[in-house]
């Protein structure tokens, strides 16, 4: 495993983390989440990245529970804040009352006294900035929380943050957790020339485009049965890619994969890993088998030829428009 800064802090994280969005407490049973887990921190990972209302709250606690007994220095846990988390008007967003809540559940979930780094899940219009960024100063200040990020913010917002931590001496944001793969390239426009600047890494999810980009689907025929396109918690979000033509030009990328002697997941994942912003890229899974596939992606390096003939292969099915938001369906 390679590890990188988160950022421009001194917290190194694994080049490859892992996430359990769609899959802990309620895509697989407990025992195979352990597995999977497992075979995380047996392959050298050590970043493992959930949230609150991840499986209504379960995916934390399964997470918890599957880490239990595992050196905590040993690990950096991420876990986020905003969607609702129950039936209240103060049960979402990103006020003073609801991080501070969450983040107590969380810590009780994750059998952990501290996160190291906890993360705004969206931006909240109808919280005052200042408001959201003082209490999670607060929580650092306190110790329940070492880093402070956000997730799918965009680069005006990330930077009008920064510019309020400055002025009144709150901890900086050190990363954003942005959807980003060969097929969704959003943040390369205006998120990530601003996180150079200010020194905020990207975590990202999705990196293999919900399965997509392991080859799986075929155009003109049904997805295969126990896929997450045919899964009802991830099928709303896969659903962009599923067309015949972002399918037929994905199969392209077989040759370019199997030149490097990569399956088509490895060489996804190390595809956005040349992005030098990108600190670390989430993978979840739902059998040990494919952790120990995907994180044979770490260090590998893909020189401009290969990325060149990757861009001819995809052609014009790549989302660039940075305009286009994750919908409020779809949060990992």
């Amino acid at each position: 495993m390679e590890f990188r800064h988160l950022g421009r802090s001194g917290l190194k994280v694994s080049e490859i983390s892992y996430g359990n969005w769609l899959t802990h407490g309620s895509q697989v049973e407990e025992d195979a989440a352990k597995q999977c887990v497992q075979a995380a921190l047996d392959e050298g990972i050590t970043t493992f990245d959930t949230a609150d209302v991840y499986a209504a709250t379960k995916a934390e606690a399964v997470l918890g529970r599957a880490l239990k007994g595992v050196r905590r220095e040993s690990l950096e846990i991420f876990t986020k804040v905003y969607w609702p988390t129950g039936a209240g008007p103060n049960d979402r967003g990103l006020s003073r009352k609801h991080i501070t809540e969450s983040i107590n559940a969380s810590l009780r979930r994750l059998q952990t006294d501290y996160v190291d780094l906890y993360q705004a899940h969206r931006f909240d219009f109808e919280t005052p900035l200042e408001e959201t960024l003082k209490t999670f100063d607060d929580l650092v200040r306190q110790g329940k929380v070492l880093y402070v990020g956000v997730s799918e913010w965009t680069a005006g917002q990330i930077a009008e943050a920064l510019k309020i931590a400055d002025e009144m001496g709150f901890d900086r944001i050190v990363s954003n957790q942005p959807q980003y793969s060969m097929l969704w390239r959003v943040i390369e426009t205006e998120v990530v020339p601003l996180s150079e600047r200010e020194g905020v890494g990207q975590i990202v999810w999705s990196p293999i485009a919900q399965g997509v980009l392991t080859g799986k689907y075929l155009p003109g025929r049904q997805p295969p049965e126990g896929s997450r396109a045919t899964d009802p918690g991830g099928s709303a979000m896969i659903s962009r890619f599923m067309k015949d033509d972002v399918l037929t030009r994905v199969q392209e990328l077989k040759p370019i994969a199997a030149d490097l002697g990569l399956s088509m997941a490895q060489l996804a994942v190390a595809w956005v890993l040349q992005n030098p912003n990108v600190s670390s890229a989430i993978v979840g899974a739902t059998r040990p088998e494919q952790v120990r596939d995907n994180v044979k992606a770490a260090g590998v390096k893909l020189d401009a030829e290969v990325l060149g003939r990757i861009d001819d292969a995809l052609g014009p099915i790549v989302e660039r428009d940075p305009s286009r938001t994750v919908s409020p369906e779809s949060r990992p």
